[in-house]
C-alpha cells in the first residue's frame, strides 16, 4: 500500500484497542479512479492524516472498521464512478452517504489536494452526524435497475448531441468553401441530390460524415421507439410520451419527495436570492438540480402553451404571454416559472395528491 506521509499507519496496525470498541468511526473519502485518499476521525477525536488505498485495499480497511467501531460511517462525492462503492459499502455494514460535489476551500485557499478534500469531507461529516443537516447534501442513491433505465435516456441524449455536433461540422465546411447546407443535409435522398452540385474535395468531406450520421440517427431511432411505447398511461395533452417517460426515468421515484419545495429545488428552476437586512434582491435561477429534468420541462411548458392554454399554470400568464409588446427576457422568466410548477403538477399526479381536472389538464388516451 502506498501512503501519501511516511509515517502514516498501515491498516493492519490497530487503532482501537480490541478490549474496548469506539463509538463511531468517520470516514472521508476522496475517489479516483485507481487509488482512494481517506481520512478517518474516531468519536471526536482529531481527525488522523489522509491515507491512500487501491479500491480493493480500502474495502478491507472499511472491513476492518467495523470490528473497531459500533458504527462506521463514510461519504464520498457524486461524480463519473457512480454508485457501485456505495452498494459495496452498504452491503457489508457501512453508513454511506453519496454528496453533491463542491469546493470544499472553506476560506478560498488557492490550494486544492486529495488530503484537503477528504479532510473536508470527514470534517463535514462529522458535523452532519452531529445534526448539522447543512454540513453536507447527499444525493439519492437509484437502485440498479432505475440507474439502467435513466442510462438508456441519457444514451439517447448523448447520440442526439453528437448527431447536432456533426451536422455543425459538415455545414462549417461547406460555408468555408462559400456554399450554404439544408438543416438536415445528411439525410440519404437529400444528400444523394446535393452531392453532385458541391466541389470534389467538400463532397469527399462530406461523405465521411453522412456515413457516421446515418449510424448515429439509425441507433438514435432504436433507443427512440422503445422508449416512447413504455408510456401507456394517460398522459397531458401535448405531453409526448417520450418526454414524459425521460421525464419518469430521470426522477426514479416521484415518491422520494416529501413537499413540493424539494421537487422545485431538484428542478434547479427556483430564483436565486440575494437577501441582506430589508433588501431582498432574487436573480437568476439557481440550475442546482438536474439539467435534464429542466430542460425538458421548459420544452413541455411550451407545447401545453399551445395545446392545453386552460392548464391552471398557465391561466394567469397566457394573456400576457399573447402580447406582441412582452419582451423575450420576461417571457423566459414566465416559462420557467410555469415549468417549476409542472413539476409540482405531475410529482402530485404522480403520487394521488390530486387529479388532472383539478388542474385543469386534459389527459391523453
Amino acid at each position: 500500500m502506498n501512503t501519501l506521509p511516511t509515517n502514516i499507519p498501515t491498516i493492519e496496525t490497530p487503532l482501537v484497542s480490541s478490549e474496548k470498541r469506539a463509538k463511531r468511526i468517520k470516514l472521508g473519502v476522496d475517489v479516483h479512479a485507481d487509488h482512494y485518499v481517506v481520512v478517518r476521525q474516531i468519536d471526536e477525536a482529531a481527525a488522523q492524516p489522509p491515507q491512500k488505498f487501491t479500491p480493493e485495499l480500502f474495502l478491507v480497511f472499511a472491513r476492518k472498521q467495523l470490528a473497531l467501531a459500533e458504527e462506521v460511517h463514510c461519504c464520498y462525492e457524486a461524480g463519473p464512478f457512480g454508485y457501485v462503492l456505495h452498494r459495496r459499502l452498504t452491503a457489508m455494514g457501512v453508513h454511506n452517504l453519496v454528496v453533491r460535489p463542491r469546493n470544499w476551500s472553506t476560506y478560498g485557499e488557492a490550494v486544492k489536494t486529495d488530503g484537503r478534500d477528504a479532510g473536508a469531507l470527514c470534517s463535514c461529516l462529522d458535523r452532519y452526524l452531529a445534526g448539522n443537516r447543512g454540513a453536507l447534501a447527499p444525493v439519492w442513491v437509484p437502485s440498479e435497475a432505475q440507474e439502467q433505465l435513466r442510462a438508456v435516456g441519457r444514451q439517447r441524449q448523448s447520440l442526439r448531441q453528437e448527431r447536432v455536433r456533426l451536422t455543425l461540422q459538415g455545414k462549417s465546411a461547406a460555408v468555408l468553401c462559400g456554399l450554404r447546407l439544408p438543416k438536415e443535409w445528411w439525410e440519404p435522398k437529400r444528400f444523394a441530390a446535393l452531392v453532385g452540385e458541391l466541389p470534389v474535395a467538400l463532397a469527399t468531406q462530406l461523405q465521411c460524415w453522412q456515413r457516421v450520421l446515418v449510424c448515429v440517427d439509425t441507433e438514435l431511432t432504436a433507443l427512440t421507439m422503445p422508449l416512447e411505447q413504455q408510456q401507456t398511461a394517460p398522459r397531458p395533452l401535448g405531453v409526448g410520451a417520450l418526454t414524459l417517460e425521460l421525464l419518469s426515468r430521470e426522477v426514479g421515484d416521484w415518491h422520494r419527495f416529501k413537499n413540493r419545495r424539494q421537487v422545485a429545488s431538484y428542478t434547479g428552476l427556483c430564483p436565486s436570492e440575494h437577501s441582506s437586512g430589508a433588501t431582498r434582491r432574487q436573480g437568476a435561477i439557481t440550475r442546482h438540480g438536474n439539467p435534464r429534468l429542466r430542460h425538458l420541462l421548459v420544452e413541455a411548458v411550451w407545447r401545453l402553451f399551445k395545446f392545453q392554454p386552460h392548464y391552471r399554470a398557465l391561466v394567469k400568464w397566457h394573456g400576457e404571454l399573447l402580447d406582441p409588446k412582452l419582451t423575450r427576457s420576461r417571457k423566459k422568466k414566465i416559462i420557467v416559472a410555469v415549468a417549476r410548477q409542472l413539476a409540482v403538477d405531475l410529482w402530485r399526479l404522480a403520487t394521488g395528491r390530486t387529479d388532472a381536472a383539478t388542474l385543469g389538464l386534459k389527459l391523453n388516451a
